[in-house]
């Protein structure tokens, strides 16, 4: 993700109120670095650490079924996968095997307070595709990374379809997002699986030449004759459940 790179240290205290959960092969942690901020109460009263640990198992999951990764083999090795709850400049974002939330942000976004834990279940099934997809060794444009994440989102339910972009909306294939990711739905009409085959390309590098191999065409005459079937006409911009912050 475009985001500038924060490093944060935990105090050993706060390792205290860290909860650790084992599932696969797969250890997570989950962690409120500032839990006597706003966002970080929040976070504990609205959502906490048990709630959370109890939904990544799920998420994890429901990436391998996305990804049709039925084999380890299959799947990225992540040893250690971890939460943080922390303060910093915008929303959220993943580096590495971590998972980083805005507590400030949660804070000023769910509301009302009834459907912060829908929301935040929408934003870890984004967060954590980023750590378990292929991404070609970071040759793969971020926007479809991004839309590969919105795209695991969307087939998981977890996002309101009266606010989400429209099909047919965006001005290229790998704007990201939700453009990036009503285009992937339409290569899947195309192709059954094609977005889980993508994926698996993928692994160690990232080429043109893969849609030209999955779908026999370009991906800019794909995404031509894509706009073509929505009538090349622009459309609003829409917003998502989180007003338009891009994470």
């Amino acid at each position: 993700m475009n985001r500038s790179l924060c490093i944060f240290l935990i105090p050993v205290s706060l390792l205290l109120s860290c909860l650790v959960q084992h599932s696969h092969a797969t250890q997570y942690i989950v962690t409120n670095t500032v839990p006597n901020t706003p966002g970080g109460q929040l976070f504990d009263t609205e959502l906490g650490v048990d709630f959370t640990l109890s939904i990544i198992p799920t998420i994890n999951d429901f990436i391998y079924q996305v990804f049709e990764e039925s084999c380890p083999e299959e799947r990225r090795d992540v040893p250690v996968l971890n939460v943080y709850i922390s303060e910093f400049p915008g929303y959220a974002y993943k580096n590495g095997d971590n998972v980083n939330i805005s507590a400030s942000a949660l804070y000023n976004i769910y509301r009302p307070r009834s459907v912060s834990k829908w929301m935040f279940t929408s934003l870890l099934f984004h967060e954590i595709t980023h750590v378990f997809q292929w991404h070609g060794n970071f040759g793969a444009p971020g926007g479809l990374t991004e839309g590969t994440a919105d795209y695991v989102m969307v087939k998981s339910g977890y996002y309101d379809p009266n606010t989400y972009i429209k099909p047919g909306a965006g001005q290229k294939w790998d704007e990201g997002y939700g453009v990036t990711e009503r285009f992937l739905e339409y290569c899947d009409s195309l192709l059954e699986g094609f977005t889980a085959k993508l994926n698996k390309k993928m692994r160690y590098e990232y080429k043109d030449a893969y849609w030209v191999e999955l779908l026999g065409k370009p991906v800019e005459q794909l995404w031509g004759e894509y706009k073509a079937k929505y009538g090349n006409q622009p459309q609003e911009n829409t917003i998502d459940i989180f007003h338009g912050l891009k994470y």
